[in-house]
């Protein structure tokens, strides 16, 4: 009877499971970020332990797996509406090189060392930092390259999305919120609230998607 009701569990687990991932959508082990990956171990605990658990039974199961698919849902959701919520939840990418320069400061808040930095380059067929001009760690632990060019390079930023103001990015541009809204009502927009989504470029300048129109986007060159 007892391998009759682990049977039964399992397959309970495995049909939930892969109905999550559905719901969720689907994710490679290489986007994980770390709280995914502390998720999936939450919940292969969970399930591991109910499985085996003779006192736990098959709607006991069935309701930790669905409050847990919940949860992560409503948290995932919450997160795409509110881009600072995914911040916190994800954490932000950090930017560790800079015209082939480390930034020491950035890298021990990353809590990476110079040989972990040097790896990360390699696998990203980098062999040296005076390739780069810009590396920006990313939340799920892999780094992205800039390369250097013979043509003047920028890294773009996310200055708007979904009508917010994203001030750690004006920062990192040397901008502010005035010169923003400058931009904006030059293109006769009053507010952010018109915004979608708004990414700068030293070289591009301002590209902005309206939130009126999905199919409108317009760009402010730089000057």
């Amino acid at each position: 009877m007892i391998y009759v009701q682990i049977a039964s569990k399992l397959v309970i687990a495995f049909i939930a499971l892969w109905t999550m991932t559905k719901i969720l959508g689907k994710k490679e082990i290489s986007q994980l970020t770390a709280f995914d990956f502390v998720s999936s171990l939450m919940l292969s605990e969970l399930v591991g332990n109910t499985v085996y658990d003779k006192e736990a039974s098959i709607p006991q199961l069935l309701f930790a797996l669905a409050l847990w698919t919940l949860l992560s849902f409503g948290l995932e959701k919450l997160a795409i509406t509110f881009p600072w919520l995914s911040k916190r939840v994800s954490g932000s990418p950090v930017l560790l090189i800079r015209d082939g320069l480390v930034d020491e400061k950035a890298l021990k808040k990353s809590n990476l060392d110079f040989d972990q930095l040097h790896m990360l380059l390699r696998e990203a067929e980098v062999f040296s930092v005076t390739e780069v001009a810009y590396g920006i760690f990313e939340t799920n632990g892999s780094l992205s390259v800039l390369r250097k060019s013979d043509k003047k390079v920028s890294l773009p930023a996310i200055v708007i999305a979904k009508g917010q103001i994203d001030g750690d990015a004006l920062r990192f541009l040397g901008k502010d919120e005035a010169w923003l809204y400058g931009k904006l009502r030059e293109q006769g927009l009053s507010g952010t609230e018109q915004v979608a989504y708004a990414e700068w470029s030293d070289d591009k300048g301002l590209h902005v998607q309206r939130a009126d129109d999905p199919n409108a986007s317009f760009s402010v060159p730089v000057g």
